[in-house]
């Protein structure tokens, strides 16, 4: 008995080693995988940033927001604010939209809800015939999705009152910087494209280096590279959900298909799946453009989470919805480019 205990002892220790080898072998091809995934993204954007720089140099100076042509038509926009319980930022968010949008037809529609008074006294504060206080039949919290589908409607009644139609419809959150200029951008590319979006910039926390960090990493990531990779392989393009703006015809066939409503509220990430439905429709486009020669881009700037309870619930929603609901109600589609980013 006592000479059978080593033996075991022996075993054991065999079949760790055996097991760690097997893991550590299952990990080196997962890393190379994802390394070479890496290599291939990253070589996409260096070829597309070189071949930019050599069509510069050939056809002349870099396009900005700024040098766009004033013959630009100047199609009306419905611009889409879901609040609920926005109390604090709302009316700081309102004022500075109207005081600095460079556009001179826009709409704003503000979604609140019958139990948060306090964010509708905000709202009303604004005194802008442009903004559009939109009271939801729900009591909140619903989703933003159902937000947005009440705003759609009065979009619509509005639509009836007038007898004009919007251009397209534009996404924000209610603490949202938008950036002067995007207004002229989405005018100049739609109805070329169906669906536009602009690149978003977190606002970093200085006493949240980490969660706060994360996001401004993850975003440089996503708007600076792997967007521009999307679009020159030719796949679909998601939207954030903020800075983006469909155009009117494509999402109002999708709200037909969908028994009137665009937006889905059974979704977690409406707004991705909504992005790459329009972008198959009519071809979508993400546009980092410079205001101007020596001026920063034209983006949204935005405050994400900086505690980790609420990054964690944030990053839950957007992982579960699309990685896993994105793939169950999408699947598949389209040519190898978008499968393989889907991927």
């Amino acid at each position: 008995m006592d000479g059978d205990f080593p033996n075991l002892v022996m075993m054991l220790a065999a079949g760790l080693w055996v097991l760690t080898r097997e893991l550590l072998l299952l990990s080196a091809i997962l890393v190379a995988i994802s390394g070479l995934d890496e290599l291939f993204i990253d070589g996409v954007y260096l070829f597309v940033r070189t071949r930019r720089r050599l069509l510069r140099r050939r056809f002349g100076p870099k396009w900005t927001a700024d040098t766009m042509s004033a013959r630009t038509p100047q199609g009306r926009f419905a611009i889409f604010v879901p609040a609920w319980e926005e109390a604090e930022v709302i009316a700081p968010m309102l004022h500075r939209l109207t005081a600095t949008l460079d556009h001179p037809h826009y709409d704003i529609f503000v979604g609140i809800y019958p139990n948060d008074p306090a964010t509708r006294i905000a709202a009303a504060s604004v005194d802008d015939p442009r903004i559009r206080l939109c009271q939801t039949t729900r009591a909140g919290p619903t989703t933003k999705a159902d937000c947005l589908n009440h705003l759609w409607r009065a979009m619509l009644h509005r639509e009836r009152e007038t007898g004009a139609r919007y251009k397209a419809v534009v996404l924000h959150d209610a603490e949202d910087v938008a950036h002067a200029c995007e207004l002229r951008i989405f005018d100049h590319l739609i109805p070329k494209r169906a669906m536009v979006q602009l690149p978003v910039v977190p606002f970093t926390d200085d006493q949240s280096p980490w969660v706060s960090g994360h996001y401004a990493d993850e975003f440089a990531e996503q708007h600076g590279k792997n967007m521009t990779v999307r679009e020159a392989l030719g796949a679909a393009l998601p939207s954030a959900g903020v800075a983006c703006a469909f155009a009117r015809g494509p999402l109002g066939r999708v709200a037909a298909a969908r028994g009137g409503l665009p937006f889905d509220s059974a979704a977690l990430t409406e707004d991705y799946e909504l992005g790459l439905t329009i972008s198959r429709m009519g071809g979508g486009a993400f546009v980092r453009l410079p205001q101007g020669a020596e001026r920063g881009a034209v983006a949204t700037r935005e405050h994400f989470p900086a505690t980790f309870g609420a990054a964690l619930r944030q990053k839950t929603r957007w992982l579960v919805g699309i990685a896993f609901q994105g793939w169950d109600r999408l699947g598949w589609q389209g040519g190898l480019a978008e499968r393989y980013m889907l991927l």
